[in-house]
């Protein structure tokens, strides 16, 4: 059975769907214009992560021993804690949701946390607030955290991202392979799955919908990994389309490289903006 859904609605067809399986964003609209991708056959199950949106990485980035790829909070239902409310004096759109460690958590990874997961939707943009609390009192928490955003493009060939000159990676396929990028504008014309260390704080991409650029701002997540499967990694995604690589494109700010480390009784802060330009 499909999980709830939530919907910021900020009026003028602006919205922005949240779908409480993994907290994901599966659709955000700017004057009825969908900026995200998300694939036809995403399966909506409530076990398997959403193919498209923005699923949720945490607290695991990558294959784990432990449990799923990139963690469970994208696999586990979360809970709404404050419903969409606007803002009267600028008529923002803000909801709040949480995950807390439980008997299937604890089963993965035997710790304590709390992770608050804020959006505001403001006009031609999507703000993604995280916090991470650990309530231990004397055991340290240890985690990775990424926004795993589909940006839906026209022609992911045509598209350049910013921002990434000079920044060391490592080319997942090409066998860890570390490579420094020697691109002003990064572009995107075979299988493509780099992580990016310590990354500027904006990206823009460009020729995303209507030809127009997106701006990626992020806080306190230091990597960037670019993702597309191409049509050589797509074969293996039973819930992607053979051709819909070529719609796509994953810019996806995170804190991969270098896990935080949370003291007990302390917080992690992060954040990602969205903006259509």
């Amino acid at each position: 059975m499909a999980s709830s859904v939530v919907m910021l609605d900020r009026g003028n067809n602006t919205t922005c769907t949240v779908n409480l399986h993994g907290a994901t964003v599966v659709s955000w609209r700017v004057n009825n214009q969908e900026q995200l991708f998300v694939s036809k056959q995403a399966v909506f199950d409530g076990k398997k992560a959403i193919r498209g949106g923005i699923p949720f990485v945490f607290p695991h980035f990558g294959s784990w021993p432990c449990g799923p790829q990139h963690g469970f909070a994208r696999v586990l239902p979360w809970t709404l804690e404050r419903p969409p409310e606007r803002n009267p004096a600028t008529g923002d759109v803000e909801a709040a949701f949480i995950l807390t460690d439980n008997e299937h958590t604890q089963h993965y990874w035997n710790h304590a946390f709390r992770v608050t997961y804020r959006l505001i939707l403001r006009e031609k943009e999507l703000h993604c607030h995280v916090q991470v609390v650990n309530p231990s009192r004397d055991r340290e928490l240890c985690f990775q955290l990424l926004l795993h955003t589909y940006l839906k493009v026209p022609d992911v060939t045509r598209c350049q991202i910013t921002g990434l000159r000079g920044c060391t990676y490592t080319d997942k396929t090409r066998d860890e392979a570390v490579f420094q990028e020697a691109s002003e504008g990064v572009q995107v014309t075979e299988w493509t799955d780099r992580v990016y260390r310590n990354t500027p704080s904006e990206h823009i991409v460009t020729n995303v919908v209507s030809g127009r650029k997106m701006r990626v701002l992020k806080y306190n997540l230091a990597d960037t990994v670019l993702w597309n499967p191409w049509s050589q990694d797509v074969q293996r995604l039973s819930d992607l389309c053979a051709e819909e690589y070529r719609s796509m494109l994953c810019v996806e700010p995170g804190q991969v490289t270098s896990p935080v480390m949370l003291l007990p009784g302390t917080a992690y802060e992060g954040s990602m903006m969205l903006q259509v330009m």
